[in-house]
């Protein structure tokens, strides 16, 4: 991946997450209509070629949100994160009293720090495909082995196909992305999350590099009162206390919307008293 040197600037952080997220919002709305559309045809017009055609539009909305994921994941790593860590790199440079330039060092540590954040929009959304893809293998399938026999039994034809758009339905919701661990999550929540979360990340890999480099060993921590160390709820508590950058550095923020930063200490040389 292939960056501008300086990177270009584009925003706010809030912002970009939200611009993010509402771009995968209406991918993701965009996904759910043709699924309705889908259910529709089993409840009105139950023919196996008219589904089929159906369900091909449905498959290509997935691809569609896929595309917008690595879309919008690709602009926001050679175009944020840049950004943000040079931001970090540079308040780091100015309480040391030097300056931040873009060394074979800190490109390096960025080509990493984007592939990983790549990498994981990309692992997000996966569970929202997997669930759309059920829904369209559960359908086809339908199609292929149920449609043809919906005339049988008790039941009229019409009635029969009802139940079955009703049976795919409930079976297949796709209003909340459903994690394995049975979190129900909308995806602009998750876009958001993660957009912030990473943006957070990149300014603290500037600010921690930038302090490492000058070969200050220690930082101060800024975060929410109550916000833990490796988690919200971690009774260590990380707000003003003193960490070496390797400490930092493992855990640079301790939740998805977390504020946490971080501020050079060249002054302090033992842990844990200052």
């Amino acid at each position: 991946m292939t960056y501008e040197w300086p990177p270009l600037v584009p925003g706010d952080s809030d912002e970009i997450a939200r611009r993010v997220a509402g771009v995968l919002e209406e991918a993701w709305r965009r996904l759910e209509a043709k699924q309705r559309e889908v259910i529709a045809k089993f409840a009105d017009n139950p023919r196996t070629p008219y589904i089929v055609a159906t369900l091909e539009e449905f498959k290509k909305a997935i691809s569609e949100f896929r595309r917008r994921v690595e879309q919008e994941a690709r602009q926001f790593v050679r175009r944020q994160l840049p950004h943000l860590y040079e931001a970090g790199g540079r308040t780091a440079a100015e309480t040391l009293g030097g300056n931040f330039t873009w060394t074979t060092f800190h490109r390096d540590a960025l080509q990493s720090l984007a592939a990983d954040s790549y990498a994981d929009f990309l692992r997000r959304s996966e569970e929202a495909e997997r669930m759309a893809s059920q829904f369209y293998r559960a359908a086809r399938e339908a199609a292929r082995r149920e449609v043809p026999l919906l005339a049988a039994g008790n039941v009229t034809a019409k009635q029969a196909a009802k139940n079955l758009a009703a049976r795919l339905a409930a079976e297949h919701k796709l209003t909340h992305v459903v994690y394995r661990n049975g979190a129900r999550v909308p995806v602009r929540a998750w876009a958001e999350a993660a957009t912030l979360a990473k943006s957070a990340v990149a300014y603290n890999a500037g600010t921690l590099n930038r302090t490492r480099q000058a070969g200050v060993t220690a930082v101060e921590v800024f975060d929410g009162f109550d916000c833990g160390w490796t988690s919200h709820q971690d009774p260590d508590k990380a707000s003003r206390t003193i960490r070496t950058v390797e400490e930092a550095a493992d855990w640079p923020i301790s939740h998805p919307r977390c504020r946490r930063g971080f501020g050079p200490r060249p002054d302090v040389e033992g842990f844990p008293e200052v």
